[in-house]
């Protein structure tokens, strides 16, 4: 039986050339069968609401094994934290992989996507943690990683050389780090 990965898109339509898409791709090719990458359609990615967004990462959640693992790119990283420090999630989680994630400030565009200061109190028991982030990212800023390093000092922080955000080319540690997990 394969193991489970599920993996929550960033804004925008994962199959535009910047979109999540080439990364799940990537993914699902070098994790090979021993792996099922489910990566949902997310609800109207070009205008993400969260409360639409967190429905259906509770609907996805529903569906898998407990020893699935998760990753969350860019806002949907930022959306399936939000949705495990609502608390309601209460599944130890076995890995969760977070790459090019924004951290939202409280200015009122941003206050539906903010998690609130002691997010990582909420968050169910999570055994591996890790970050990725590009040094020079040109949409998420390198100074999100700084942020969450401070609230999620157990994660494992991968910082990447380079600008990318996408990783349309694939990003190897997170395979392996997936592989190890």
């Amino acid at each position: 039986m394969s193991r489970q990965v599920l993996f929550i898109q960033g804004a925008g339509d994962k199959c535009k050339p910047f979109g999540s898409g080439k990364l799940i791709a990537y993914l699902q090719k070098q994790l090979g069968n021993n792996y099922e990458v489910l990566a949902p359609d997310m609800p109207d990615p070009e205008h993400p609401q969260y409360l639409a967004w967190r429905d259906q990462i509770e609907q996805e959640h529903g569906k898998l094994d407990a020893d699935a693992l998760f990753i969350g790119h860019s806002l949907g990283g930022s959306m399936l934290l939000k949705y495990l420090a609502e608390g309601t999630y209460q599944r130890p989680i076995v890995a969760l992989f977070l790459v090019s994630v924004p951290y939202w400030g409280k200015q009122d565009w941003e206050l539906e996507y903010a998690l609130p200061d002691d997010f990582a109190s909420h968050l169910p028991p999570i055994r591996q943690l890790f970050l990725y982030h590009s040094r020079f990212d040109e949409v998420v800023p390198f100074s999100s990683l700084r942020c969450y390093q401070e609230q999620l000092p157990q994660a494992t922080v991968r910082v990447l050389d380079g600008k990318e955000h996408s990783f349309t080319e694939g990003l190897p540690l997170l395979a392996q780090d997936i592989k190890r997990s």
